[in-house]
């Protein structure tokens, strides 16, 4: 690009517009439908089996377009702003521009960049070595979605049984997501990896989860037989005596597919917002104590679950102060159960026991 196309529909119209995208997968997400078109076929294929709890005829009218063009790592000719780490983090991920219309991001380390506002949203770039991210992309639009409705954003897997729904949050590296899993072998649904909305229905509000299946480290696959089949039999042998300490600290990651691992039909993504669980046990810990608290005078509870909107929802700072703010959640989860658990980690009986807290309800 020669100069710079310092608009959203400047960008949408170029790309799209050089690319044909004559590939498409229909999706939906709730009541929120959405059409991912491409100018690759393998990034669509590869979306259509990722999404295939959520997708939707095509003759049912989508709500949003989102292109994925297939591409070298592209120079915009923009001055970008660097996205500062997440605390207890020090590597530089993403930078981004405002331009008009909306925003650009960009990610370092792969040169993807996503283009959104007014509407419009654009991924460009080598889309196929990242699926993963055209994915957080796609999920990132929902999100938005859903916020602008008035949701609130948690950090937290969420699971359901007969429509009631129960969010688990918790302190980096706690397990929120396997303790999800193992909950999933208690006959429940699954509604969220790692992000839910709050709604703002009275007099119950519902929470809403995003269409991510899990990533899951080998500790999780070797302590939960219903993940079996995502761990090829060399890494079984290769990580199965290792000590374990060091079998939940390895980076290395596998995606769980609800459907083969549980079943189809489990994944919901939508219940009732009953319950909200805070993870504050130890991995060397002793015992298991699951007690309720008031958000209201437990606080310090409330960072495990308050989530960071990030660069990808695009809004002025005030109001984010305002609709995002401590006292917006203690407000929003007033009506909601709270429980905390301390103690040991132990997630067959903490999966066991909150199981049978959300079935009795």
């Amino acid at each position: 690009m020669k100069a710079p196309i310092a608009s959203v529909e400047g960008l949408v119209e170029h790309y799209a517009g050089r690319c044909p995208c004559q590939n498409a997968v229909n999706l939906v997400f709730g009541d929120y439908a959405v059409d991912v078109l491409s100018n690759n076929k393998a990034v669509t294929d590869w979306l259509d089996r990722y999404y295939v709890d959520f997708k939707r005829p095509g003759d049912q009218p989508a709500q949003a377009r989102i292109w994925a063009i297939e591409t070298e790592p592209q120079d915009l000719g923009l001055k970008f702003e660097v996205k500062q780490p997440d605390p207890g983090k020090t590597k530089i991920k993403e930078e981004w521009a405002q331009i008009e219309g909306g925003r650009v991001v960009r990610k370092r380390l792969t040169g993807m960049e996503f283009i959104f506002g007014e509407g419009r949203h654009l991924a460009v770039g080598p889309c196929l070595e990242n699926v993963n991210q055209v994915v957080n992309f796609v999920n990132n639009r929902f999100i938005e979605y859903k916020l602008n409705q008035g949701c609130l954003l948690g950090h937290a897997a969420g699971v359901a049984w007969q429509g009631r729904g129960m969010s688990l949050a918790g302190f980096s590296g706690m397990g929120k997501s396997t303790l999800a899993l193992h909950m999933m072998n208690h006959d429940l649904d699954f509604v969220s990896n790692d992000r839910v909305m709050i709604g703002q229905e009275k007099p119950e509000p519902c929470m809403y989860g995003v269409a991510k299946m899990p990533r899951v480290n080998p500790g999780t696959v070797l302590n939960n037989p219903s993940l079996a089949g995502v761990m090829p039999e060399k890494d079984r042998l290769a990580f199965k005596d290792l000590p374990l300490e060091e079998l939940w600290s390895l980076e290395h990651k596998y995606d769980a597919y609800i459907d083969e691992c549980f079943g189809q039909g489990r994944f919901k993504m939508a219940a009732q917002a009953w319950g909200l669980v805070i993870l504050n046990w130890k991995h060397q810990g002793q015992g298991l104590d699951i007690h309720q608290v008031d958000l209201g005078e437990r606080r310090d509870l409330l960072e495990a679950f308050m989530k960071s909107t990030g660069l990808f929802y695009d809004a002025d700072e005030e109001t984010m102060a305002q609709e995002f703010s401590e006292e917006a959640y203690v407000a929003r989860l007033g009506g909601i159960k709270v429980f905390e658990i301390t103690g040991g980690a132990d997630f067959p009986r903490a999966a066991a026991e909150l199981s049978k807290l959300l079935k009795q309800a």
